[in-house]
């Protein structure tokens, strides 16, 4: 006899711009089979699940409802998007006194209910909040999972293509360290189809700023990101539901990379539906190198200041 038929659950926990618009997103594309929608505000919850219902003549196919921790229990993926959000002027480590205890308390009624999920962080500073998730939860490292700089590198790469007049699709460029201030671009290995990209000094650091400080433009403009970032984490989702083994530059608990250890940052990665199956060592200049360095000493500076 065939074993019983599991559907593939998915658990958004926070229902703000970022965890509505995830929700939605992976709805869109049916990435899975159930979707759960968690927030402190229940009502909330309930009213996106119910707006999103009423849509499903349309898409179909996905079973969709507002729930509670106990919904945890039977999930392949809990995506946590709940916390504070960055308001103009504050950076990604202001938030981090905010949404250190917010995660405690998350972290723990996940565990409850379930120890064999992989838990996609999406919540600022996220390279902090996940190793916190880490440490609370006692899960196996390559199932936390930090967003990282998946984001940051499609902006770099979006950014590089406008210069170049190209499909952003077509550009091979990275952003690795921290989703924050000290992230670093990878120009030593940015390219189109093999070929240097040829920009001089000045624009490298043109693009690189644009591409920093998006965040703080979008935040300033209108409140809050969503789109993009709802795209990249559906991104990581498909990549572990459907095993692909995809490179994606997730935040991970580095070990000697680039000599950084015991902090999580943003390199590329193999994402199956292990979680982090495996990170790639990129033959980075001496220059980018100490940057990399620069960026994991700096989060471990603030990660000695918490109680975990």
């Amino acid at each position: 006899m065939a074993p019983p038929f599991k559907p593939n659950r998915v658990v958004v926990i926070g229902t703000g711009a970022v965890g509505t618009t995830t929700a939605y997103t992976l709805l869109l594309r049916r990435r899975m089979q159930e979707l759960v929608l968690i927030d402190v505000n229940h009502q909330k919850a309930l009213g996106e699940a119910l707006d999103m219902n009423h849509g499903m003549p349309f898409v179909g196919g996905v079973k969709l409802w507002a729930g509670t921790y106990e919904d945890c229990r039977e999930a392949d993926i809990i995506i946590v998007t709940a916390g504070a959000s960055q308001k103009p002027g504050e950076t990604r480590i202001d938030l981090l006194r905010k949404n250190i205890s917010i995660f405690k308390d998350i972290i723990q009624k996940i565990t409850k209910y379930n120890q064999h999920a992989i838990l996609l962080i999406a919540t600022n500073p996220v390279d902090i909040l996940a190793y916190a998730t880490l440490k609370i939860s006692g899960f196996d490292r390559r199932r936390v999972i930090g967003s990282g700089t998946v984001l940051d590198s499609a902006r770099f790469r979006y950014l590089i293509g406008k210069h170049k007049e190209i499909d952003p699709r077509s550009i091979h460029g990275q952003i690795i360290g921290e989703h924050g201030d000290s992230e670093l671009p990878v120009w030593s290995l940015s390219n189109v189809a093999g070929i240097d990209l040829g920009f001089d000094e000045a624009e490298r650091q043109e693009i690189f700023e644009d591409t920093k400080n998006a965040a703080y433009e979008i935040i300033d403009a209108k409140g809050s990101t969503s789109y993009a970032i709802a795209l990249a984490l559906d991104r990581i989702v498909v990549s572990i539901l459907d095993n692909e083994g995809a490179v994606l530059n997730v935040s991970t608990l580095l070990n000697n990379y680039n000599g950084v250890s015991d902090v999580f940052l943003g390199a590329p990665c193999v994402v199956d539906r292990s979680g982090v199956r495996e990170v790639l060592d990129l033959p980075l200049s001496e220059e980018e190198q100490a940057l990399f360095r620069k960026s994991g000493e700096k989060l471990k500076a603030e990660i000695s200041k918490l109680e975990l």
